[in-house]
Formats: structure tokens, C-alpha cells, sequence
């Protein structure tokens, strides 16, 4: 994974940008279309992610339904394991049964423990520790250095742990990944068997432009905000891990917001404070096409022929067509690979190759992943 630093000496980034720095454990916002940091707290250092876990379980919820293995009209049966889960959750009974598509929203308004432990069992051969370990394999291969999963939920355990640099990568390919199911982190209320939830994120209701994502709380990690918001073009997403209350990870977040879009607006280079380790790229996608790491590699790019199939890589997907054309662009320059962009019709624009085999479609990832550029294989 490449790694840029790029500190500059901008005096209002060094004043109180932000609540009390004891009131909160670390912060970071970064711009969701290329991965830029531009302003972090402690990026790096781990905690205990407590219910932002759920954004890995509906990850890989999501790749369940992009492959067939689950549908939104699906049934899911719930233990007496998963009824059993610690509060918060819908208290469903064992035996009893719940769609996917509620699953979903449940996790993604609610937070419920128990529907978290249902998707776990259903998607791993009824073991969450099962698919607590298929967690951490999936945030190695997409980035995240520093995170652990012991179960599905972020219920207490000292081994369950992640950083704030890692859960905004988690956030962001759940957005660039599976676009077609964002609009699930944006549900303000869901009623459920006659009881209505509300989300526990406010800048929904607070904040111009916010559209996602999601909250966490134990007695541990105290309470953490993802939240997502567009404006003016850009993109940007806030992470707050260990705030004292709803009130400081709301405020911490809004302002990490209003700073984000302010450098952007004003065209002010990246900023990486008080965190000398954080880098100044979440990941590495996009960069431009006239970027060193992408000429060292164009000049190595093999310009080969890929078997024709039904099989594609997609290289992510972006809310602006000069950044996904700058991903084709990418792609091309470092894999030798011909790349086209699809609108989803959601406002979103995809960068893929299609027409592969199953074997040139893995090699293709593969490689593009040892190049620094997350992607996947769809079919």
C-alpha cells in the first residue's frame, strides 16, 4: 500500500478545531473519491470499533447478494445463540425467521446485536466465530492493517479492535464496491412488527448534504460516528472513535466535516495534524494518471489479451465522471487493461473491465491489488 506524508504549516489547522481533545480518542475526514486524509487525530491508533463492526458484517452481506448467495427476499432463521445476544437488539425469539432486506436495515438504523449474530450464522455454517475470522481475512485483503474481528456485532472483547484510518477504508469500499446498497445507511426511521427505530446518527437530520452511516457505543469504546456527506461535488467522510457523548461524536464530526469541505473549497493542500504516523491517503485510489507510483508502473504495464467471459473487475465507484475517468485512465496506464465506465442510474459512475474469464478476471485483481488499486471480481 503506498504511503504519502504531506505536512504543510497552515496555522488554523494547529487552533481548537474540534471539542476538547479529551472528550474524544481520535478523528479523521477524508474525500471518499480519492481516499485523501485530509485532516487526522490518532488515525492509527487502535480501539474498539463496538457497533461500526456491522459496516464488515453488511459488507459481506452485500457480496452475498452480488454473488447470488443471498437475496433480499430471503429468510433467515434465528438461533437460540442469536436470540440470545446482548442489548441492543430486536429481541427476536429462536426458531422465528427475518428477510434479508430487514436484516439489513436493522443492522444499518438500529444496530441490533441479535440480526447481526442471524446474518453471521447464516452466511458462515451457523458459527459467528466462523465469520468473525472470514472478517479479518476480507480487512486484510482490502487494507485495513490494523483491525481484528471477534464477532459480528462489536459486542465487548479485548481482541476486537480497529482505528479510525481502517474504518473509514471499511466505509468507503462498502461505498465504491456496492453502490446499489448505500441508500440502506441513510434510512432515518423503520418500523418493524408495529415498533418504530430511529437511526442513531443526527447529522442525517443535521447536516446538509449527509446521507450515511453509522454509530457505535459500549461502556469501552464510548461512542463512535461514521458519517458520510456531498457538497459542491466532493464527497467527504467523517470517523470519531471514543467520544464521552452523543453530543461531542455529533459536534466532533460536523466540524470534521466543515473543516473537510472548507480545504477543498478553497483548494488548500492536504493536512495530516497531530498524527505524524497517519498517511495522507486512506488508500491509494485514485491517483492522478501523471503521478510517479503510476509512471513507475505504466512503464512495466504488460499490454496483454484477457479471454473472453461473463466475469468482470470492478475498480470502484465514483460520484464524479472525471474521477472515474481517472480510474479508467488508471487502470489502463498500470494494468494494460481496457476499462469503461458505467452510470448505476444512483448518481454514482462505475470503473470496470468486463468480458473476462474467471482465471483473467483473479489475475486481474490480483494484480491490481499488488499495484495499490482496490478492486474486486464480480459476476
Amino acid at each position: 500500500m503506498r504511503t504519502r506524508k504531506i505536512l504543510f504549516a497552515l496555522p488554523f489547522m494547529f487552533t481548537c478545531i474540534f471539542a476538547n481533545a479529551a472528550d474524544y480518542r481520535a478523528a479523521l475526514v477524508a474525500d471518499m473519491d480519492t481516499g485523501r486524509v485530509l485532516i487526522a487525530e490518532n488515525a492509527n491508533q487502535t480501539n474498539y470499533p463496538a457497533s461500526l463492526t456491522k459496516i464488515m458484517t453488511l459488507y459481506l452481506t452485500f457480496d452475498a447478494l452480488e454473488h447470488g448467495r443471498l437475496h433480499l427476499d430471503d429468510y433467515l432463521i434465528v438461533s437460540s445463540n442469536a436470540a440470545a445476544a446482548a442489548p441492543v437488539k430486536l429481541g427476536l425469539s429462536a426458531g422465528t425467521k427475518i428477510r434479508v432486506e430487514d436484516a439489513i436495515i436493522a443492522l444499518a438504523v438500529y444496530s441490533a446485536n441479535d440480526v447481526a449474530r442471524v446474518l453471521a450464522e447464516n452466511l458462515k455454517g451457523g458459527k459467528e466465530g466462523t465469520f468473525a475470522s472470514l472478517m479479518t481475512r476480507v480487512a486484510r485483503e482490502i487494507g485495513l492493517s490494523h483491525t481484528n474481528f471477534e464477532n459480528s456485532s462489536g459486542l465487548p472483547d479485548e481482541d476486537h479492535l480497529s482505528t479510525a484510518r481502517d474504518i473509514a477504508l471499511l466505509s468507503m469500499a462498502v461505498y465504491k464496491h456496492f453502490p446499489q446498497y448505500w441508500k440502506y445507511f441513510g434510512i432515518k426511521n423503520w418500523t418493524y412488527n408495529g415498533k418504530t427505530y430511529s437511526n442513531g446518527n443526527r447529522l442525517l437530520e443535521t447536516y446538509p448534504g449527509c446521507d450515511g452511516m453509522k454509530t457505535g457505543y459500549t461502556n469501552k469504546s464510548k461512542y463512535s460516528l461514521v458519517a458520510t456527506a456531498s457538497r459542491g461535488g466532493h464527497r467527504l467522510i467523517s470517523v470519531v472513535l471514543g467520544a464521552e457523548t452523543k453530543d461531542v461524536r455529533s459536534t466532533v464530526s460536523t466540524n470534521m466535516l466543515n473543516r473537510g469541505f472548507a480545504l477543498l473549497d478553497k483548494n488548500i493542500p492536504v493536512v495530516a495534524n497531530s498524527a505524524p504516523t497517519a498517511t495522507s491517503y486512506v488508500h491509494s485510489e485514485p491517483a492522478p494518471v501523471t503521478s510517479p507510483i503510476v509512471q513507475k508502473y505504466a512503464s512495466d504495464a504488460p499490454k496483454i489479451q484477457y479471454a473472453t467471459g461473463g466475469v468482470g473487475v470492478q475498480f470502484g465507484a465514483f460520484s464524479s465522471m472525471d474521477s472515474a475517468n481517472s480510474m479508467v485512465a488508471r487502470v489502463k496506464n498500470i494494468l494494460g487493461a481496457n476499462a469503461h465506465v458505467e452510470p448505476t442510474g444512483t448518481g454514482l459512475y462505475r470503473v470496470r473491465v468486463t468480458g473476462l474469464s474467471e482465471s483473467a478476471a483473479q489475475g486481474l485483481k490480483n494484480r491490481g491489488i499488488s499495484a495499490g488499486i482496490d478492486c474486486y471480481v464480480f459476476h
